[in-house]
């Protein structure tokens, strides 16, 4: 016993150790951004936003973002993911002041998460009877997982993952009904967070379920999970309800996820409960078929929305932005370069896992093996759903790598080269071709300036492109029209139709929306294809500029700003803030 728990302290120790190192290293690399705040992606960006404001006093429940679009939107994010961010904040702030807390808050959040992964990743690898160190090693190098984690990410996608980790192994792990509460909980906890991971929480449930059917002594496991999993989303519903709780859509953990949730919950409840009186398993198979064809029916019935989460995106929005993000991509219309860099090691890692299920004929690696087919069959519709499954390809390496190590050093060599997850985007890299389809992005935009420039002003509104939006928002007061949420409909449509409208039209639609500044950079817009001549934006890029605007000294290559004139006054219209109980009314985020 001792043994096994000074092991167990000593893989942890190695795991802390190796994300702080690793962490560490990334931050000197990246210093210059990071020490300005300048975060790696929009989402860090917005969530650093939102812990400020509730920081300076908006509401616990008030998710909506008052100086983006219109007249404020309503997030479809939660308040779960700023609770030790903002904490780190407030507890720093009398010693580094803001400045000097902001920072560490964005460097040590995401070096926990890491962290945590990484034990996870060593427990799991013992669970498997693999080595823990090399299979924390493979998970640290473990690309694209390994860049949820890197400083500056404080989105809610690392933290995610850990819950999907966390899931994994208690599901895998030995029959009691710890381990099922423990499963259930991080269940809840990843619904609160975002509803990204739902197919593998649902793969989670279902092999919980399968567990109690095959063997009589996994009552105790489902009971744990379908009590944690029911009570845990009662709890949620109270502590994390949002001012945009009954917004009708199924993005976000609000009244309609949470319903067609607590629905299916019912099915491992009622199972649970019935278990006693279920002997054999095949009368246990048809009873959890029929108790899951019920709720998913119930629930689909209570909530229809949550068939299509992003049903109710406007088409526009869907076909010209959401439809070309680069991640949204499913795994075959991607760039063959993109997809051997995004799911190269998924795919290696479940070749591994299966390799050594068949090898070992142990069950665990079965139940690895159906999460990493879970990651991959989300992959299929969305290259963001690898996730998980460039993680959990970590403990089936290490097995690789332990039986190569036995044939010699080529063959071990080979193994380690195939779990180097950082070397997938580097093949790729090698046959990428010039005719790969763009996705969109940031573009060539110099956002730094752009955000540095536009500080120097009085608050106003500005139209931009989209994936400046977040980042403008933390960096300056102004109100932003466009960033990249499914919700801002009106902000990004109002954004398009000002540049490619002609400029007698751009302006009224300019003075009638208060607009003050116009944002333009290298690449920006693409989505809208071939610009009509007559168009605002063709205009600006020709040189053509009306008298109604004049250029902001100081742009350059990487930015075009342009401040909207008002007779002999510059534009410093700001629609007046909206309160929260206005924001959740008709003119809100649609």
């Amino acid at each position: 016993m001792m043994a096994a728990r000074s092991t167990v302290w000593r893989d942890n120790a190695f795991a802390a150790g190796l994300a702080v190192l690793l962490a560490a290293g990334w931050a000197f690399q990246d210093w210059s951004p990071l020490s300005a705040l300048r975060l790696p992606d929009t989402d860090d960006a917005m969530r650093l936003q939102q812990i400020r404001d509730w920081i300076g006093g908006q509401p616990f429940g008030d998710l909506a973002q008052h100086r983006l679009g219109l007249a404020g939107l309503e997030m479809h994010w939660s308040r779960l993911p700023d609770l030790i961010p903002a904490t780190i904040n407030m507890l720093l702030t009398p010693l580094t002041g803001v400045q000097g807390a902001e920072l560490a808050a964005v460097l040590i959040w995401p070096a926990l998460l890491f962290m945590a992964a990484l034990i996870l990743i060593g427990s799991l690898a013992r669970r498997l009877g693999v080595s823990a160190p090399v299979a924390i090693v493979i998970a640290a190098l473990a690309y694209p997982a390994n860049t949820l984690f890197l400083p500056g990410r404080i989105d809610h996608h690392g933290l995610q993952l850990v819950l999907c980790l966390l899931l994994v192994r208690a599901a895998i792990g030995a029959a009691g009904w710890r381990a099922g509460a423990v499963a259930g909980l991080a269940s809840v906890t990843s619904l609160v967070v975002g509803m990204e991971a739902l197919p593998i929480l649902v793969a989670g449930g279902a092999l919980i379920l399968w567990r109690w059917v095959v063997a009589d002594d996994e009552q105790q496991q489902l009971t744990g999970y379908a009590v944690a999993l029911a009570g845990g989303l009662l709890a949620a519903a109270w502590l994390f309800r949002t001012s945009g709780w009954s917004y009708p859509a199924c993005d976000g953990f609000g009244a309609a996820a949470w319903r067609a949730a607590q629905i299916g919950a019912m099915a491992p409840l009622g199972l649970a409960l019935a278990g006693r009186w279920l002997s054999g398993w095949h009368r246990r198979l048809l009873f959890a078929v029929g108790a899951g064809v019920i709720a998913g029916w119930v629930a689909l019935a209570a909530s229809p929305g949550c068939l299509s989460p992003y049903g109710g995106v406007d088409p526009l929005l869907s076909r010209l932005w959401l439809d070309r993000v680069a991640e949204a991509q499913p795994l075959f219309a991607s760039p063959v370069s993109q997809a051997v860099g995004y799911a190269g090691l998924a795919v290696v890692g479940l070749a591994a896992t299966l390799w050594m299920w068949r090898r070992t004929g142990a069950a665990c690696w079965g139940m690895l093996a159906w999460f990493q087919a879970a990651s991959l069959a989300l992959t299929l519709l969305q290259l963001r759903g690898v996730y998980p499954g460039a993680m959990l390809a970590a403990p089936a390496l290490a097995g690789v790598i332990a039986a190569a190590r036995r044939r010699g050093v080529v063959p071990l060599a080979v193994a380690w080269i195939a779990s180097a997850g950082f070397l997938y985007p580097l093949a790729g890299g090698l046959l990428q071709t010039s005719g790969d389809p763009e996705m969109l992005g940031a573009g060539m935009c110099d956002v730094p300036q752009a955000v540095d420039l536009l500080r120097q002003y009085p608050a106003g509104t500005v139209a931009g492109p989209i994936d400046l939006g977040a980042w403008a928002l933390a960096g300056t007061p102004h109100r932003l029209l466009a960033a990249p949420y499914h919700r801002n409909t009106d902000g990004i449509r109002l954004s398009w139709r000002l540049m490619l409208s002609p400029k007698q039209r751009a302006e009224a639609l300019a003075r009638t929306h208060g607009i003050g500044f116009l944002v333009d950079c290298p690449g920006a817009y693409r989505e809208l294809g071939a610009l009509p001549a007559n168009s605002l934006l063709h205009r600006l890029r020709t040189g053509d500029v009306p008298d109604w605007l004049e250029p902001l000294p100081g742009t350059g290559r990487g930015v075009a700003i342009w401040r909207v004139r008002v007779g002999n006054r510059h534009s410093s219209l700001y629609p007046l803030r909206q309160s929260p109980s206005r924001l959740r009314g008709d003119g809100a985020a649609r």
